[in-house]
């Protein structure tokens, strides 16, 4: 069983906006591979299904960005997962627009969500990707919850379907083959 979790915020009000690009990400999965997202496990809403051959989790913490870690970690134990069986999908202002950046681990890099996961797990050693949402000309925050431009939604939209391609080839393939190919079509 792998855990592909999105972060975000829940709630009508952050829909489409920049920090919820993770949640964006799971529900395209989700449509694709015809996985229903409506059970409530702990902190999180879940779907459960098979990808790319693969008996995968997906989920969306219902904690709010800033404690995400809670729902990683609840799923996680009661799941008995190891951390290189988690993969954290989430926004990054150090990226440009629609960009995409997978790791095998690292640093939270100033994301309050990655923040907390690695505190409640223990580790920084989980693939993530990032999405690139740009960077924010002055406030952080009203930037992150601020939604796309119109300008900018086909850029997002073609790097959400993008990340959910490269969600499948990490469960495919592994994090090493998809970080050579998609960290390397960002260089294009």
């Amino acid at each position: 069983m792998k855990l592909v979790v999105g972060l975000g915020n829940p709630g009508a009000q952050y829909r489409g906006t920049r920090h919820n690009v993770g949640f964006e990400v799971i529900d395209t999965l989700a449509k694709r591979h015809g996985i229903s997202i409506r059970r409530r496990k702990g902190p999180a809403m879940i779907g459960e299904g098979l990808i790319v051959g693969a008996e995968v989790m997906l989920a969306k913490p219902l904690t709010f960005m800033n404690l995400s870690g809670e729902a990683v970690l609840y799923i996680a134990e009661r799941q008995r997962l190891e951390s290189g069986q988690i993969l954290i999908v989430y926004d990054d202002m150090a990226l440009d627009l629609g960009r995409l950046r997978i790791r095998a681990g690292g640093s939270d890099g100033g994301h309050k969500g990655m923040k907390s996961i690695i505190a409640m797990l223990g580790t920084q050693h989980f693939p993530r990707l990032r999405i690139g949402i740009g960077s924010a000309e002055r406030d952080a925050v009203k930037h992150v919850l601020s939604r796309f431009r119109r300008d900018e939604k086909p850029v997002i939209d073609e790097a959400i379907s993008r990340a959910a391609d490269a969600v499948e080839c990490v469960i495919k393939n592994g994090v090493e083959a998809a970080m050579a190919e998609y960290n390397r079509a960002n260089e294009r």
